[in-house]
């Protein structure tokens, strides 16, 4: 059943959509979590906004997020069936090989019917194989690498990359020279409105106290299990007086804590939107992922970052590390976080106005919430320059 599900996924992928035809078709590849997809659709809407002619088409994998997500989405996609290396298990990389042999093939059919023009990598192991086909077929290759040392798909693929877009310009550092352009760019979001709420307002719409203390916390989607069991055993310890707490657990881990949903901590599964709380927020305690970080900095809130220990080649304390040499978050490692140590960061960061306040606009600083724009600008020039002949 499952195999019989993915080749017809794979079939039906691989109708040419009705809209491509007379259009430029520029193709969108990457996946596998979220930080890697949604930048993908940021930038493509934004780019279709710019240029009506262009007709985004997605390139993923299976396995991945974009499973559940392409489908919903508006746009056009083929699912290969492509794994990563398996690093601690290596005699799983047949898969790899086989994985990539076919994809390769699949990609050739695609590109017969559909004659992309350019191809866009937002990360992950299914971009690396959609640049690199673009790549041996003269087609032209731009990325965007939203972390702070980007992984090594994108390290490795720079080397045939006309354009790079980074989420953090400190990313440069650790790129091969090869004649790719790098252009500090900042992460796609969904920006703050123009005039931000008031917050005192926002507070009140969680039933907080208009002079309350807002804490946020959330660990991404699926939540981070150590930072909603430190907030849980801080809660039973005592919280401040004055703090209020608006605490996403993640779907999954939603019913392990409800029990601790109260009128000072609201417990959900996840914030939709997330805008009501960014609103509300004093400071937000969260994993050190780019794009959380990235919105938090365009909102201009101070983070408590606590990095995923087992990240991809622990980009996530990478990304801590810059945010707090900028001023704008404090990195507590995940081996830190005590109760103890989590109520004594709060409170430190909570009693010093004049230290919070830098932080805050180190943060907006830091934040770039036209990103998405500022990126569809450059393909769309990119695009102009490369028709001609």
């Amino acid at each position: 059943m499952e195999g019989a599900r993915r080749r017809g996924l794979r079939l039906r992928a691989h109708r040419v959509p009705v809209d491509a035809r007379g259009r430029t078709t520029v193709w969108f590849s990457g996946g596998g979590t979220g930080g890697h997809l949604y930048p993908g659709l940021a930038i493509a809407r934004a780019l279709v906004r710019i240029r009506p002619d262009v007709c985004p088409y997605f390139i993923g994998a299976l396995r991945g997020i974009e499973r559940d997500v392409l489908p919903k989405t508006e746009f056009a996609h083929t699912l290969l069936d492509l794994h990563p290396l398996y690093r601690p298990k290596v005699w799983k990389n047949w898969r790899t090989l086989r994985g990539a042999v076919g994809g390769w093939r699949a990609l050739s059919r695609l590109g017969r019917d559909l004659d992309p023009q350019l191809v866009v990598g937002t990360g992950g192991y299914a971009s690396g194989l959609t640049m690199l086909w673009a790549w041996r077929q003269g087609i032209p290759v731009v990325q965007h690498m939203g972390d702070a040392y980007p992984g090594i798909t994108a390290r490795l693929s720079a080397r045939f990359t006309s354009q790079a877009y980074l989420g953090f310009p400190e990313a440069a550092d650790t790129l091969p020279r090869t004649g790719c352009e790098y252009i500090d760019t900042g992460n796609p979001i969904e920006p703050p409105p123009d005039i931000h709420p008031d917050a005192r307002s926002a507070r009140e719409k969680w039933g907080f106290p208009a002079s309350a203390r807002v804490l946020l916390v959330f660990g991404g989607s699926q939540g981070a299990r150590a930072l909603n069991r430190a907030v849980a055993a801080w809660i039973d310890a005592g919280i401040p007086r004055d703090l209020c707490l608006i605490w996403a657990t993640g779907k999954g881990q939603y019913t392990a804590f409800q029990q601790y949903d109260r009128p000072d901590v609201r417990v959900l599964r996840y914030l939709d939107p997330i805008a009501d709380a960014y609103a509300a927020s004093d400071l937000a305690l969260v994993r050190a992922g780019m794009m959380g970080t990235s919105e938090l900095s365009a909102w201009g809130i101070p983070m408590i970052l606590v990095p995923l220990p087992t990240a991809a080649a622990d980009h996530q304390t990478k990304n801590a590390d810059v945010i707090a040499r900028a001023g704008a978050g404090v990195h507590l490692r995940q081996s830190e976080l005590t109760t103890e140590r989590l109520d004594a960061t709060v409170r430190s960061l909570l009693g010093d106005a004049p230290r919070l306040s830098t932080m805050a606009d180190a943060a907006r600083a830091r934040g770039r919430p036209r990103a998405a724009e500022e990126i569809a600008r450059r393909i769309s020039q990119f695009l102009g320059s490369a028709a001609t002949p």
